[in-house]
């Protein structure tokens, strides 16, 4: 076939495509084709528009290292990362929804034994966090295993300060007791901004939009027989808690941070200065 126009090109690249030995590799090429093209007569860009496109995948490219992913950042701002997620966790009715499991999360963080503080010594208010992990029919579950992590007072990671010498802080891994409960000790984490220095970033002051997540803690949970969690819990009254970069607050996972003085803790702790709880309880679907 030749003399190809706007009218037949798109049929005549899908012929091509569909030699594809592998029904997914077809399928999926296809459906890139279609939008894309679909895409195309939509915009109806200018050759000069279609370069800026071009050159602007290349700058993401070429901001990615061993540290920093900016297709990542791109599939999470355009809400990309989400609607997968949500694709892939449709979860029965009373398991805790999921988010996305986001660019700080370090594997086999350090194993405390319930109670510790991780907060590493860094500066800000304590916070006690407390919950439990039930299975879909009320169970505790006994030794599950609980990922954890946040950010500190001022929104940073301990990851972004390894250059600086510092160490691993705001993340540890614990088993749920006999009754399915955990608790540690750390610090309230704040908002930040994402990565906001490269291509992203310009998109999205382009498109009059701020780079900034609410304050949440991580939690990734996983036990024997059910699904593996991967979730946020996010700090109410955040003043980004509507209007989240990557798009993922849900209603069930906001919680309130219960404030305390100083005295005896729930877990028998004494603490010499005011400290929030955050308490949430989980609950995780059956495994496919």
């Amino acid at each position: 076939m030749r003399n190809f126009d706007e009218h037949n090109i798109t049929e005549a690249v899908l012929g091509r495509v569909r030699n594809a030995e592998d029904p997914r590799v077809r399928q999926i090429s296809e459906a890139v084709v279609r939008h894309l093209h679909n895409f195309i007569r939509e915009v109806d860009p200018t050759f000069e528009e279609w370069q800026q496109a071009i050159q602007f995948l290349t700058d993401v490219g070429h901001m990615c290292t061993d540290t920093r992913q900016e297709f990542i950042l791109l599939s999470d701002t355009l809400g990309a990362s989400m609607l997968v997620d949500a694709i892939n966790h449709r979860l029965p009715e009373g398991a805790t929804e999921t988010t996305v499991l986001g660019p700080f999360y370090v594997e086999n963080p350090p194993v405390e034994p319930l109670g510790a503080d991780i907060s590493g010594g860094a500066e800000g208010k304590p916070m006690f966090v407390q919950g439990t992990v039930k299975s879909a029919d009320g169970k505790p579950i006994a030794g599950a295993v609980v990922d954890t992590w946040h950010s500190d007072d001022e929104g940073y990671y301990d990851v972004q300060h390894y250059d600086e010498g510092g160490d691993v802080s705001m993340r540890a891994r614990f088993l749920t007791d006999d009754d399915g409960r955990f608790w540690f000790w750390s610090i309230v984490p704040k908002y930040y901004p994402i990565p906001d220095d490269g291509p992203v970033g310009k998109m999205l002051g382009a498109q009059g939009r701020h780079p900034y997540r609410p304050a949440h803690v991580h939690f990734m949970i996983g036990a024997d027989g059910c699904e593996k969690l991967v979730t946020h819990v996010f700090v109410a009254g955040d003043p980004y808690i509507d209007s989240d970069v990557v798009f993922g607050v849900k209603e069930s996972l906001i919680t309130e941070l219960k404030p305390h003085p100083a005295g005896t803790a729930p877990d028998g702790k004494m603490v010499d200065r005011d400290y929030d709880e955050l308490s949430y309880n989980f609950v995780l679907s059956p495994a496919k």
